[in-house]
C-alpha cells in the first residue's frame, strides 16, 4: 500500500526509558539524572509522567514484563518494581517541596539584585537656604531661628515703623484674632519679614553682632509669577564699632559672586527703607541674557534687582538699648525664593510650592 509518511516522534514524557524494562538499576540511574535536571514544576511533571505514567511510564512497562518473566523470577521482579515505584514517588515529593521553597513569592525573583529604596530630596528652596547659610557661616555669622507668629512691636515699631508709618502699606499684613495696631491690645501677626529676629537678638546680646536669620514670611500678595503670600527670606545684620557702608558693599559683592557667579557685576542704587539710613537696592547683571544685552526678564536693562540693604537706622539702635553714637551696623534682606528663581532659571515662583516631582527631581539630593 501507499506509504504513511514519516511518523511523528513521541513526546519525551511518553518514551520508554529502557530497552530492557527489567533493568531496575538502569531505570533508577536514569530517573536520578532526569530529576536533578528538573528546575520547575512543568519539568517535574514531565519526569513523573516518564517514569510513573500508567500507559508509557518506565515502571508500568516494568510491571508488564512480569507476565513474560519466568515464574520463579516474578516475585523478585515485582518486589523490585514496587520498591522502585515508592522510591520514585518519594523522590518526586521531596523535589517538589524544595522547588516550592525556592519559588519566588508573588512572582518576585529573589535571585535578582535588590531594588534601591526611593529616597526623598531636600526642597530646592531648602538647598538655596543651605548654600546661603554655608557662605555666611564660613565668615563667622551666627544662624538664627525665630517665631513666625510675631507681635507688632518687634515686627514694626522697633524697626522704626509706628502704626501710621506709610511703609506698613508695603507689607500688607496677616493680623491674627482680628487684632490691629491701635486697638488697645497688642497686635499679633504673621511676620512680614525676618527682621524681628534681629531686634530680639540685639535686645539680649550687646555688640559685636554678626547674624543671619532665614525663615518663612507672610504677606497679603496675590500669587503670580513672582509673588506668593508665603515665601522664604533671609536677613543679615552686622553691628560693631567703626562699621561703614564700604563694609556692607564689600560683603554683599563677595556674597553675590560666591552665590551666583564669580564674574557677576553688582550695582547699588539709592533707595528707602525705614530701618536703614542710607539705604540701597542691589542689582546683579542679568543671568538670563548674555553680557547684559537685555531680555524680557530684565526688561531690556541688563540688571536684576536681588536685595535691599543699608546702614542700621539710629532709631533701631535706640529701641534695643544700643548706643548709636558708639556703634554702627549694616543690614540686608534677600528673598530666597527670588534667589532660587534666578539661580535655577525658573520662571514661576508657584512651581516651588506645587510639589510637582517633575521639577523637584531635577535638583540634587
Amino acid at each position: 500500500g501507499a506509504s504513511a509518511g514519516p511518523r511523528r516522534p513521541e513526546p519525551a514524557a511518553a518514551r520508554p526509558i529502557m530497552n530492557a524494562p527489567s533493568d531496575i538499576a538502569g531505570i533508577r540511574a536514569a530517573f536520578r539524572t532526569d530529576l536533578a535536571a528538573a528546575a520547575s514544576e512543568p519539568d517535574l511533571q514531565a519526569v513523573r509522567d516518564r517514569y510513573l505514567g500508567r500507559k508509557r511510564g518506565a515502571v508500568a512497562a516494568l510491571m508488564r514484563q512480569m507476565a513474560d518473566a519466568p515464574p520463579e523470577a516474578r516475585p523478585a521482579l515485582g518486589k523490585g518494581a514496587n520498591l522502585l515505584k515508592k522510591e520514585i514517588e518519594a523522590a518526586l515529593a521531596e523535589r517538589r517541596r524544595t522547588l516550592g521553597e525556592a519559588r519566588p513569592a508573588d512572582g518576585v525573583d529573589v535571585t535578582l539584585p535588590g531594588r534601591a529604596a526611593p529616597l526623598g530630596r531636600r526642597h530646592p528652596l531648602t538647598l538655596i537656604r543651605e548654600q546661603i547659610e554655608a557662605i555666611f557661616e564660613a565668615w563667622g555669622f551666627e544662624i538664627l531661628q525665630g517665631p513666625q507668629v510675631e507681635d507688632d512691636y518687634h515686627n514694626f515699631e522697633a524697626l522704626n515703623m509706628p502704626p501710621d508709618h506709610p511703609a506698613r502699606d508695603m507689607q500688607d499684613t496677616f493680623y491674627l484674632d482680628g487684632s490691629m495696631p491701635g486697638a488697645g491690645a497688642p497686635a499679633t501677626l504673621l511676620r512680614t519679614h525676618t527682621s524681628g529676629m534681629q531686634i530680639r537678638y540685639m535686645e539680649r546680646h550687646p555688640p559685636p553682632v554678626r547674624i543671619i536669620g532665614p525663615g518663612l514670611v507672610y504677606r497679603r500678595d496675590t500669587p503670580d509669577l513672582t509673588h506668593s503670600p508665603m515665601f522664604m527670606q533671609v536677613e543679615g545684620l552686622l553691628v560693631d564699632e567703626g562699621v561703614t557702608m564700604a563694609d556692607l558693599k564689600g560683603t554683599l559683592v563677595r556674597f553675590l559672586r560666591a552665590f551666583f557667579d564669580p564674574g557677576a557685576r553688582v550695582m547699588f542704587r539709592p533707595s528707602f527703607f525705614p530701618y536703614t539710613e542710607p539705604s540701597a537696592e542691589v542689582f546683579i547683571s542679568c543671568v538670563f541674557c548674555a553680557d547684559g544685552d537685555g531680555c524680557a526678564v530684565c526688561k531690556q536693562t541688563g540688571w536684576l534687582e536681588i536685595l535691599g540693604c543699608g546702614m542700621v537706622h539710629p532709631a533701631v539702635f535706640e529701641a534695643v538699648g544700643c548706643d548709636p553714637e558708639r556703634y554702627t551696623g549694616w543690614a540686608f534682606g534677600l528673598g530666597i525664593d527670588r534667589a532660587a528663581l534666578l539661580k535655577h532659571r525658573v520662571e514661576d515662583i508657584r512651581l516651588f510650592y506645587d510639589n510637582d516631582l517633575r521639577l523637584l527631581e531635577q535638583f540634587p539630593h
